[in-house]
């Protein structure tokens, strides 16, 4: 795999600060039932690294003295951690919001059979990756037969209400381009996704979330095999809108490696871009007091663009609707 982190260190992008924490974003590991070629995790069923059970006690002790609001997690497929239901039931014991990112199939897996369950009676907030409402195009970027196991994790999701008006239980998908492409804008494809799935499948959801590929990891990689790296980060850089600067999900979030070191977002994770804090390389979850994050400075890189261009990309999908 090509490293894309030595092409990304020189930057203009802004310098930007914290603002106060709200979420506490966890990678529970790498390992995954499915291997992605957007995954800017390079997660699979072949990894092995996941978070350790002192860790993730370490995490419950953080959420417990901090001001977190939401506790969201990821992976690869958070399900698949021993520790997984323990720790969304912490979270939820101190009325702190919590959202799975889930790829679906996973639901599917022996020994999850539960999973769907549960999360719904711990008002877990799903938000599921759906790249596109076109079995070709999933099957395409995430393996065949990915398509038809999502409907159907997704029906098992609609029938315990997730995605109903009212039933409190949010079901959000998650749409990535196939390729060097920014997202279309948001509002007319969840139209369009709501108007497919609904008409072929009777699927349900509440909105849908636009993601831009990050020039990281195995997207990365491809784009330089491809020799088209650099054309991708002109694109993101013509398309930058200093608007969405405020609205960049680093402000109030904070990433958390299956290690428990301590990282501005997922992506800087993802290139092994710690915090920098006090003069501290690599804070740790087990030794950070969360008032000491407020109006930090935020390491950036030349991805970040990704965040800010077009209509925008976060975690919570576009900045600009």
């Amino acid at each position: 795999m090509h490293a894309t982190l030595p092409l990304l260190l020189e930057t203009d992008f802004p310098a930007i600060r914290r603002g106060p924490l709200e979420t506490l974003q966890v990678n529970l590991g790498y390992k995954c039932n499915q291997s992605c070629q957007h995954c800017h995790v390079n997660a699979g069923p072949g990894r092995t690294e996941v978070m350790s059970g002192e860790t993730v006690a370490s995490v419950i002790g953080f959420l417990v003295n901090s001001p977190v609001r939401t506790l969201d997690l990821t992976g690869g497929a958070p399900e698949l951690h021993p520790d997984f239901q323990r720790l969304v039931c912490s979270a939820r014991s101190l009325d702190i919001r919590v959202i799975d990112r889930c790829n679906l199939t996973v639901l599917l897996e022996p020994g999850q059979e539960d999973t769907p369950r549960f999360l719904a009676d711990k008002q877990v907030k799903v938000v599921a990756s759906l790249p596109c409402y076109m079995k070709e195009n999933v099957d395409a970027q995430r393996g065949k037969g990915t398509f038809a196991g999502s409907i159907e994790a997704l029906r098992r999701l609609n029938c315990l209400k997730y995605g109903a008006p009212d039933s409190g239980l949010e079901l959000d998908l998650v749409f990535n381009p196939q390729g060097a492409t920014l997202p279309p804008a948001q509002s007319a494809l969840e139209q369009d996704y709501r108007q497919h799935l609904d008409r072929e499948y009777g699927i349900h959801f509440n909105r849908l979330l636009t993601l831009t590929n990050m020039p990281i990891q195995r997207f990365g990689s491809t784009l330089v095999s491809q020799k088209r790296f650099h054309d991708y980060m002109d694109l993101l850089r013509s398309a930058h809108h200093k608007d969405n600067l405020d609205g960049v999900m680093c402000r109030s979030l904070v990433s958390v490696d299956w290690q428990g070191y301590l990282y501005d977002c997922d992506f800087n994770q993802m290139l092994n871009l710690p915090l920098q804090l006090n003069g501290s390389e690599r804070p740790h979850i087990s030794r950070i007091d969360a008032s000491a994050l407020n109006d930090a400075a935020i390491r950036v890189a030349d991805h970040c663009y990704g965040c800010t261009a077009g209509q925008g990309s976060s975690c919570g999908g576009a900045l600009d609707t």
